[in-house]
């Protein structure tokens, strides 16, 4: 069981006996194969227990990659017990504010939360791999592509009911595929989206960070730019990007970023149809007309531009 593995790793950490109280507080159960929780025992601060199963294969990935991201200086959880052989690890308790809570406040209110943020896709940017930290397979052409299809086979065909061979089919989609995936030579988190940035301390704190692997930087600052849950505005979209080259000292170069945000929202709704119609979960439906909206944004002009449009009309409808 779960709930096991993490307890028995939680004893060991805490090198108490059977006989002393060790609460375990459900936090989420069944994302992406993981059962998260929190554990407190008296007279200890809390943390957070986490067990995972091999559903994903970067589920394993996470312990090495905060280890090597703190060794670089990223704000993200630290590691206090790694048991691999039962597939759980232990990890700092943050708390549990997400950056997604700041939803609808004053840009004055989240701006120093991005500023941290994109502080660290810069320091990213600049980061060398270890020796002995293996990263995910990196975002190629092929990758490029699976997203796509993941797209196609969740969202379109699976939540949409239409027939999705036609985009298979159309040159538009392996054309970005190839020019994105033709250089992939910097580290990306990979998941850069609100749920997955944790407000701490004062400063934002990334997590879910376990498909770290090497690609392009404007993927990341596309998901947060065009991320869904928190679907800013076109304002305050600039305003983010303005906020970026502050920082970065440039800005994407335009169709780049559009790409990358097409990408990355195309692979979002494959998430939300999968989600949806596989695992019952209903909090992803309003999602669906909000990043269909900002992926019609970002390939107007384009070549997928009148591709997309049958679909992007029936998902921008979708309750």
């Amino acid at each position: 069981m779960p709930t096991d593995a993490i307890l028995s790793t939680a004893r060991q950490y805490l090198e108490v006996d059977p006989s002393v109280s060790v609460i375990l507080e459900p936090i989420q159960r069944g994302a992406s194969g993981r059962t998260i929780v929190r554990v407190r025992s008296e007279g200890r601060p809390s943390f957070i227990g986490v067990h995972y199963t091999d559903e994903r294969e970067d589920n394993e990935n996470f312990a090495p990659a905060a280890r090597f991201l703190r060794m670089a200086r990223m704000n993200v959880p630290e590691i206090l017990r790694n048991n691999p052989s039962r597939r759980a690890f232990l990890m700092e308790d943050l708390g549990d504010k997400h950056l997604l809570d700041l939803k609808g406040r004053p840009f004055e209110e989240m701006a120093p939360y991005y500023r941290s943020v994109f502080e660290q896709i810069d320091r990213l940017f600049y980061t060398r791999k270890q020796p002995d930290f293996e990263l995910m397979p990196a975002f190629d052409e092929s990758l490029y592509r699976w997203e796509q299809e993941y797209c196609f086979e969740y969202l379109v065909e699976g939540l949409l009911g239409m027939d999705a061979d036609p985009l298979r089919e159309d040159p538009a989609f392996a054309d970005i595929a190839a020019k994105l995936g033709a250089t992939y030579k910097h580290l990306v988190h990979r998941d850069l989206q609100s749920q997955n940035i944790m407000i701490h301390d004062g400063k934002a704190w990334l997590i879910d960070f376990q498909g770290l692997r090497r690609g392009r930087q404007e993927y990341d600052l596309a998901s947060l730019v065009h991320d869904p849950y928190m679907d800013h505005d076109a304002e305050g979209r600039e305003r983010l990007l303005d906020l970026w080259e502050d920082i970065a000292e440039d800005r994407p170069e335009q169709s780049l970023f559009n790409m990358c945000a097409a990408q990355r929202l195309m692979q979002a709704l494959g998430a939300f149809g999968n989600i949806i119609k596989n695992r019952r979960d209903d909090w992803y439906r309003p999602h669906v007309p909000v990043a269909a909206r900002h992926l019609r944004g970002v390939v107007e002009g384009t070549a997928l531009e009148d591709a997309l449009a049958p679909v992007l009309d029936k998902a921008e409808s979708f309750s």
